[in-house]
């Protein structure tokens, strides 16, 4: 199951930023040579490129051990082939000498050493973020990484504006006796490498597929004429939701279709300004302005240009209404149809309601009818009702024995 990429996510499983290899499987032509570069996911959505050389093997979730340039660092092995080269050019990595190597294929004592390191992580976090209370810092230390070798950890944060940390980072290597490394990455990087679910319901699009972050205004609210409310439009990172920008060109293309927001229709019967727009249903609403409480008035938008062109010869119609679209009632059974499952619409009529027997609000007559002549009440009614008797008596002061 997963994400049915037959194993070749590197990880049993999916993740984030996973690249499903097309290529797999695909033979070389005669005459090249297999690319010997190969990408490594690290922790979370980070990733590099790294040289094998020609002449070794890796396959698509094997664990890697890799040049880090002091020390050694260890990751997955997410992609290989020509795939990984369309890859580095789509990201702009530039196939030099400046790409690290894989130095071995990971041994068991290096995923031993791996894992201890990882397990430092969340203790090394929580402690650096007092350490970082103490010193008084505006900044917000978000992800801790150590190095597969132990021998770095890099703490990545936001800040607002420049911060001084160098007493900081004595303090922190200090106290961790590794190499630190101080990484300051944006809002939008944070909660990518974070993750989390979205108002959508869905995994966040910067932690599962997304790379490029571009700029998002608020221009994109207005053209999809959404309510400009920044805490419905802004996502985890506190900034702009970055789905603002994904129909934002389908957008436009209709916009440009319809007449500007400050388009005013004259009638006979007097001046309508506009109200609301419908973008892909193709109509505008109009009202009135010397009446403000009626309901506007929904117009095609060929009727609407239409009025615009008498309107520019000096001609006005008599009244918006003749234009107006008549809303069609959907049939019942289009709107609720046999589904398994669906309860009946008609459920709660009074007229199909069947009553319990002896139920309340019903009178003696209709519960049972009359009393039969001849029957007593059972002895345990009886003393019931006498022991109500007595308790009442009590109450009143008076004694009924």
């Amino acid at each position: 199951m997963g994400c049915r990429s037959n194993g070749n996510c590197g990880n049993c499983g999916c993740d984030v930023m996973t690249v499903f290899d097309w290529l797999e499987g695909v033979p070389i032509p005669e005459g090249q040579r297999p690319f010997d570069i190969v990408e490594i996911r690290f922790k979370r959505n980070r990733k590099g490129y790294y040289r094998i050389g020609q002449g070794r093997r890796v396959q698509t979730g094997d664990v890697a051990v890799v040049d880090a340039a002091p020390g050694e660092d260890m990751g997955i092995v997410s992609l290989t082939g020509e795939l990984v080269r369309a890859q580095m050019k789509a990201k702009g990595v530039k196939d030099t000498h400046e790409i690290k190597r894989v130095v071995r294929k990971a041994e068991m004592d290096d995923i031993n050493t791996w894992q201890a390191a990882r397990n430092r992580e969340d203790a090394t976090l929580s402690e650096a973020r007092r350490i970082i209370a103490d010193h008084h810092l505006d900044m917000k230390l978000g992800d801790a990484e150590y190095q597969a070798d132990g021998t770095k950890c890099t703490f990545y944060y936001t800040a607002e504006q420049r911060v001084d940390f160098r007493e900081l980072v004595r303090d922190l290597a200090a106290a961790f006796k590794v190499r630190v490394e101080m990484r300051q990455i944006g809002a939008r990087q944070e909660s990518a490498r974070l993750g989390g679910i979205g108002v959508c319901g869905r995994e966040l699009c910067c932690s599962t597929w997304l790379t490029d972050f571009r700029s998002v205004s608020t221009g994109a609210a207005r053209y999809q004429h959404l309510s400009l409310n920044p805490q419905k439009l802004a996502g985890q990172c506190g900034k702009l939701k970055c789905c603002l920008n994904f129909e934002l060109d389908q957008y436009k293309e209709a916009v440009a279709q319809f007449p500007p927001p400050s388009t005013k229709l004259m009638t006979r019967k007097g001046k309508a300004g506009h109200f609301k727009t419908d973008i892909f249903g193709g109509r505008m609403w109009f009202q009135y302005f010397d009446d403000p409480g009626a309901s506007p008035i929904p117009i095609d938008l060929a009727d609407v240009r239409h009025i615009m062109e008498m309107n520019a010869k000096g001609e006005k119609p008599d009244d918006l209404q003749g234009y107006a679209i008549v809303a069609e009632a959907a049939p019942e059974d289009a709107l609720y149809g046999d589904v398994v499952g669906q309860d009946d619409v008609s459920r709660f009529d009074s007229s199909g309601r069947q009553r319990r027997k002896g139920g309340r609000g019903r009178s003696r007559s209709q519960r049972g009818g009359a009393k039969p002549s001849g029957t007593t009440a059972p002895e345990g009614a009886s003393q019931g009702r006498r022991r109500k008797k007595r308790r009442k008596g009590r109450g009143n002061g008076n004694s009924t024995e």
